[in-house]
């Protein structure tokens, strides 16, 4: 071992640095993350084009909490970074029974509308790209969705979420009713 090695290992030197940062991301680890979609923009100056990009990112647990946020940057990987920051400071609990969700549901944004169904074990994902990304870091195994009137993929995700946003589970329904759960199934 040489002397530099020596005194890295002593001091916590380069090993001791990669370390703490990989105990830092462990935290974040537990969310996994997943580009929607890139748009690129481009602004004419008199020069030529300016590119700008704007990227969807959702994030998730797979265990039933999932956000979504939107980051513009003149880079893609900034861009990026940026919307998964946001969708992890708009995260949202998902009501769920088992592997689906407890009731059919129409969610709404803009001229978009997305319904999502409950489906029986072995059905999977059923839903188009932007659908099936959230549902899949959210933990919902089992489902059948359909993207209905525009698809235009910023108003589907909010659609999607807001859809998912309005679930409510069996033990909130009975509690609003003042019954126990065997009554209302």
């Amino acid at each position: 071992m040489s002397a530099g090695q020596q005194n890295d290992r002593q001091s916590g030197g380069k090993q001791g640095g990669k370390q703490g940062g990989r105990q830092g991301k462990q935290e974040d680890s537990e969310f996994e993350d997943r580009v929607i979609h890139i748009n690129r923009c481009a602004k004419v100056v008199k020069g030529g084009r300016r590119f700008s990009f704007a990227a969807i990112v959702v994030v998730g647990d797979k265990k039933g909490q999932v956000g979504v946020g939107l980051g513009k940057a003149g880079e893609v990987p900034e861009a990026i970074k940026k919307a998964g920051k946001q969708a992890k400071k708009n995260l949202m609990k998902v009501p769920m029974e088992g592997n689906t969700i407890p009731h059919d549901i129409l969610g709404h944004f803009g001229a978009s509308q997305v319904l999502l169904k409950p489906a029986p074990e072995g059905t999977g994902i059923i839903a188009s790209s932007s659908v099936r990304a959230i549902l899949e870091v959210a933990g919902i195994k089992n489902i059948l969705t359909k993207s209905l009137r525009r698809d235009n993929p910023h108003n589907v995700v909010r659609a999607t979420l807001e859809g998912l946003k309005n679930l409510r589970s069996f033990a909130d329904i009975a509690k609003g009713r003042g019954k126990t759960i065997a009554e209302i199934m």
